[in-house]
């Protein structure tokens, strides 16, 4: 098995959320799971459709892309393509889930990208990552990657995310409203290994709307109505993400413009303290404008990694504060940073 690389190319940020791509899972020769009426690419599709009008008519001017509008296959890596070439704000996925032999279980959960918790975590993810075994290119687009082998998911515990913070809070908000209005049982928000999350560049994830292996969650997700009720779940969860967002980020900006003025400090003499957010594969050309929403950002290399940092104070006291401000835009692994003379401490 080769090893996989995460490091997509990230978009600078913007204070307002423009694109949301809805990704139907499955499609065309890749049914995914299949109840004993239902296939879960036809449910997905349905599902994604109406998401998507529901938020044109609310937001006629936000963009919404859909990875696939009819019942054709696209490959995973492709999906997530799809989101980066429309510089996404939001990449949400729809899926169905089913588990052999236990008709009883159901409910809905929404996944972020993550390690494995549990092994019912991991079997969701090989599920739903069996679909590269339609793909030609696997080798290619995935390193070799082996989605029915445990041991290949082990890379996956070395993400980190810079969207994670986001696409949780994203997450609980799709999970709050299909329990609390579409009346699905709560299987919570989990974190898994998903390859068509991994390369999105964007907050993303994944929604196991139900079992299709459950009788009565089959019935409910193949009827109009059902279908109505989780859509509109959906929707109204992107709306509160997106008033949140641009909320937030909004008062951010009016924080920085409003703080006053600050002696210039020299990060190449004494000892200064940044915020290291986050540590990539590969250098930025253009740090500065992928990550616009913190300030004086730069980077260090360290072990062949590139590790990018953002403000430059003269007291630690000045940088916690900043870190606080850091993590409200995401980036929830950040932390101070000591240097002196312009070298890591």
């Amino acid at each position: 098995m080769g090893m996989l690389v995460f490091s997509p190319d990230v978009k600078a940020q913007t204070t307002k959320i423009q694109t949301v791509v809805i990704d139907a899972g499955h499609g065309g020769k890749d049914a995914g799971a299949v109840g004993k009426n239902a296939k879960e690419k036809d449910i997905t599709l349905s599902v994604a459709k109406k998401t998507g009008e529901y938020i044109k008519k609310k937001y006629p001017d936000v963009k919404v892309v859909y990875t696939r509008t009819t019942d054709v296959f696209v490959e995973l890596m492709e999906r997530a393509n799809i989101a980066n070439r429309n510089n996404a704000d939001v990449f949400i996925s729809i899926h169905c889930n089913s588990v052999a032999n236990s008709p009883s279980t159901c409910g809905a959960e929404t996944f972020v990208m993550g390690d494995h918790r549990n092994s019912a975590n991991l079997a969701v993810a090989k599920r739903e990552n069996a679909s590269i075994l339609y793909e030609s290119n696997v080798e290619e687009n995935y390193g070799g990657f082996d989605p029915n082998s445990t041991e290949a998911y082990i890379a996956f515990s070395f993400i980190q995310s810079e969207f994670k913070q986001r696409s949780l809070e994203l997450a609980e908000l799709v999970q709050n409203e299909l329990v609390n209005k579409a009346k699905r049982s709560d299987r919570g928000v989990q974190q898994a290994g998903f390859l068509v999350l991994y390369k999105t560049a964007m907050p993303s994830i994944l929604v196991e709307l139900g079992f299709i292996s459950n009788l009565n969650e089959e019935k409910f997700m193949m009827s109009n109505d059902g279908q109505d009720y989780l859509a509109s779940a959906v929707y109204r969860a992107f709306c509160a993400y997106k008033t949140n967002y641009e909320k937030n980020s909004v008062e951010f900006q009016q924080e920085i413009v409003q703080q006053p003025e600050k002696p210039v400090v020299d990060k190449n003499k004494g000892v200064v303290y940044k915020v290291q957010f986050t540590t990539r594969s590969r250098k930025l050309d253009n740090p500065a404008a992928v990550y616009s929403n913190l300030s004086d950002v730069d980077y260090y290399e360290h072990n062949g990694m590139f590790k990018y940092t953002a403000g430059c104070f003269a007291t630690k006291q000045e940088a916690d504060a900043y870190l606080k401000e850091v993590i409200k835009q995401g980036y929830d692994g950040a932390f101070v940073v000591k240097f002196e003379n312009g070298v890591r401490k």
